[in-house]
């Protein structure tokens, strides 16, 4: 009896995680299918290598594309260095479970929290006008440094304390230095858990409006250096869907083109962060 319980209980679980699965796979081929339809017509080399035109209804959005890559190399250029030392800090230099670690872990989440606009009004009023960056391309990647560190290094944090306590104990008895311990042994077995968090920030950087709206700016002319103003594929998606008449199938064709950007810097992050097992 118990036995016929538990297999219909386990039934049902695998059914309901089954159709979970189902609902959102349809709904992710059903989102990409739309922008697909809409923007595919759109789509061509003359349109990825072009400049854009008639405020975007025309033309292509190469300005755009690089406009993007630099604020997003700002960006991860700050967040993994800081990032890794912070998450290396929180795990190996306090104490497990104490108080600071807890404090620190808490307020990684309550910032994971905070909404978009809130980072965009901080990197305005301190990035822009405080350190006289003004819209640029610097204070855009800087803003959005500070929207990615907390998720990057929460999730960081987390891969590093998954190490096995052995490791730590075999690298004690064999004298192995802290510096050492880190380099060789502790971020090479959390290399998939930092890919995990690398893909994490891309992608939220990369999807990102209202951080760069205040900080970046609107411009799409084709940026000479990290101090002019640019607009991203995101912030230039959203114009066109909201404020330019006839500017979807332009919209649509972006975000196929910003869709191949996620899936390139994921697979070249794979590629470098392999996934180690334990």
């Amino acid at each position: 009896m118990v036995k016929t319980v538990s297999s219909n209980s386990d039934g049902l679980v695998s059914l309901v995680l089954w159709g979970l699965f189902s609902l959102v796979t349809v709904v992710s081929l059903w989102m990409l299918g739309d922008i697909l339809l809409l923007g595919l017509d759109h789509l061509s080399l003359d349109f990825v290598i072009g400049e854009p035109a008639d405020a975007g209804r025309n033309g292509g959005i190469a300005p755009l594309i690089v406009s993007t890559l630099l604020v997003l190399a700002v960006c991860m250029a700050v967040v993994i260095p800081v990032g890794l030392a912070t998450a290396l800090a929180i795990t190996e230099f306090l104490a497990p479970e104490g108080r600071w670690q807890a404090t620190l872990l808490r307020s990684l989440d309550l910032l994971s929290a905070v909404p978009s606009i809130v980072f965009g009004l901080f990197g305005y009023a301190f990035f822009a006008i405080q350190l006289g960056l003004g819209f640029s391309i610097l204070s855009g990647g800087l803003a959005l440094a500070c929207m990615a560190l907390p998720l990057f290094v929460r999730i960081t944090a987390s891969a590093l304390a998954m190490v096995p306590h052995s490791y730590r104990q075999a690298a004690d008895a064999l004298a192995i230095s802290r510096v050492s311990w880190c380099a060789r042994i502790l971020l090479p077995q959390s290399s998939s858990g930092i890919a995990a968090a690398t893909i994490l920030s891309i992608g939220r950087s990369l999807a990102e409006t209202a951080v760069l709206i205040f900080t970046a700016g609107y411009v799409m002319r084709m940026p000479d250096s990290l101090m002019d103003s640019g607009r991203t594929l995101a912030v230039h998606i959203y114009d066109l869907s909201m404020n330019v008449s006839g500017g979807d199938p332009a919209a649509g064709a972006t975000s196929l083109v910003l869709v191949v950007i996620l899936v390139v810097l994921n697979l070249i992050t794979r590629k470098v962060l392999p996934d180690r097992t334990f």
